[in-house]
């Protein structure tokens, strides 16, 4: 049974559907595997088996919702109701949501069933995942390595096999950078596209979505979590028919434009990342496609410091929400010392500069947005190195905020598309000398996530690798837990 998560949500939810399984059956898998596997990845805040369990006992075969009985972990900043929510901070010890997120809703009316809540950097912060309330969650392809972040628990327990699909969220590219750690699917919807619901307002920034082994479930996913929730303020237009139909018609003939010019300045390109970017623009090129190489305008320091200057305060409020939650004022003790930073950065910075880097950085992302207007969807690597070493990035020490300008070196590609607002994939196409995933990322037009899904389609089927899986997702999940009580 363990070894059914390792096979795609969609699949495992045709299951219960043709009562081969039952939802009781797959949770008791999913887990059986963190148990086993928890003590060697720590991907995990909180794991919630008495509800998971009861919730799949109320699961009929033959349920008819489109994710009946499959397990699924949730980030461990967003509401399940019972459940605590930390965000990986010791100022959040306390909290215990009173009710589901609208996110956690949707997943819930699809048939989902959450087993837990996953690990973060605190505050959502670095691309990394070693908080110092949870400790490090490891890489499954290397423990020794980072996972990514912010949405790293999710993405370990994912390629671990303790969940077939988990929840996360992307502000910097939180779930692209995970994804290309782990080898996973990783998806950031267009800015609008999934609703943070009426409580959370609207962000220039952040978004949700899945982290996945395949396209189809990134796809049908999609389906469940996109569209208008009461209340808000805007939205994106809905495409044309669903998401995981879009995904299965052929892409046609496209022009691709391949990009490998820095979006911050004196930054080298590992080698590995970027023949992963070029082999790709071949292997796009091989399945008809005209590619050719561009440099969208996007190089420079300003770009770097605009988004700092609107993430910072998003991260404070945070920090101010968790303060009053505990019924005092932020504390430096509170929080990991880059927390702090942030927070003191944003307090310093005037409301009349916050809003004048907004309206800088749309009027840069007007101009990306139309230097890539002439191409179907742009490439570039997902990550500029491998993924680091755990303890090189962490936000914590006398230094904390030369660990952010460094993580910025590892991730360079990313966060200029929340800038934008535009869609964008990161896939894991190949494995380096190193045994390492190696991914590109997949830039598309604005609102048209289709775009990027039938092209992922495409080269998932011309270089398949679901199959592709780390040792640690193989072992013999009885043994090991065998081992581990003697």
């Amino acid at each position: 049974m363990e070894d059914l998560l390792l096979r795609s949500a969609t699949e495992l939810a045709a299951l219960v559907r043709s009562r081969e399984v039952t939802a009781t059956e797959l949770v008791e898998s999913a887990l059986r595997r963190i148990e086993a596997l928890e003590p060697r990845i720590n991907a995990f805040t909180h794991v919630a088996a008495e509800a998971a369990l009861a919730t799949a006992a109320e699961i009929e075969p033959g349920d008819q919702r489109p994710f009946a009985g499959v397990p699924i972990a949730i980030k461990d900043n967003r509401q399940v109701a019972g459940m605590p929510l930390t965000m990986c901070s010791d100022l959040y010890r306390d909290v215990i949501s009173r009710r589901d997120s609208f996110l956690v809703r949707r997943l819930r009316a699809a048939g989902f069933v959450i087993v837990g809540k996953t690990a973060m950097p605190e505050m959502g912060i670095l691309p990394t995942c070693e908080s110092r309330r949870n400790g490090p969650t490891a890489n499954p392809w290397d423990p020794r390595r980072t996972p990514g972040g912010s949405s790293g628990g999710s993405a370990a327990a994912v390629a671990a096999g303790m969940v077939p699909l988990a929840h996360g969220n992307d502000g910097g590219g939180s779930i692209r950078i995970p994804a290309a750690c782990c080898g996973l699917v990783g998806l950031k919807p267009a800015r609008g596209r999934v609703s943070l619901g009426p409580e959370a307002g609207d962000s220039f920034l952040v978004c949700d979505g899945v982290l996945t082994r395949t396209v189809a479930d990134t796809a049908a996913v999609l389906d469940v979590l996109a569209g208008y929730e009461r209340g808000d303020a805007t939205w994106a237009p809905p495409p044309p028919a669903s998401y995981a139909e879009l995904a299965r018609r052929e892409p046609g003939r496209m022009r691709i434009g391949l990009a490998l010019n820095m979006p911050l300045e004196h930054v080298a390109l590992d080698p590995l990342c970027a023949a992963a970017a070029r082999d790709a623009a071949s292997l796009l090129a091989s399945l008809g496609h005209d590619v050719e190489e561009v440099a969208p305008p996007w190089s420079g320091a300003d770009l770097l410091q605009g988004f700092t200057k609107l993430f910072g305060p998003l991260v404070s409020m945070s920090t101010v929400l968790g303060a009053r939650l505990a019924g005092r004022e932020p504390r430096p003790e509170d929080v990991e010392p880059l927390t702090w930073e942030v927070y003191e950065r944003s307090r310093r910075q005037d409301t009349l500069t916050y809003l004048s880097v907004q309206t800088e950085l749309q009027a840069l992302a007007r101009l990306i947005v139309r230097s890539m207007s002439e191409f179907d969807a742009v490439l570039t690597p997902a990550l500029a190195r491998r993924p680091l070493a755990t303890g090189e990035v962490h936000g914590r020490g006398p230094d904390a905020w030369e660990h952010f300008r460094r993580s910025g070196e590892f991730t360079p590609y990313t966060a200029v598309v929340n800038v934008t607002g535009q869609p964008a994939i990161s896939l894991p196409l190949y494995q380096g000398e190193d045994g390492l995933p190696t991914a590109v990322q997949l830039i598309g037009p604005p609102a048209r996530e289709e775009v990027l899904l039938q092209l992922a389609s495409q080269l998932e089927q011309a270089l398949p690798w679901s199959g592709r899986l780390p040792p640690l997702a193989l072992a013999d999940i009885s043994n090991q837990r065998g081992a581990e009580s003697a």
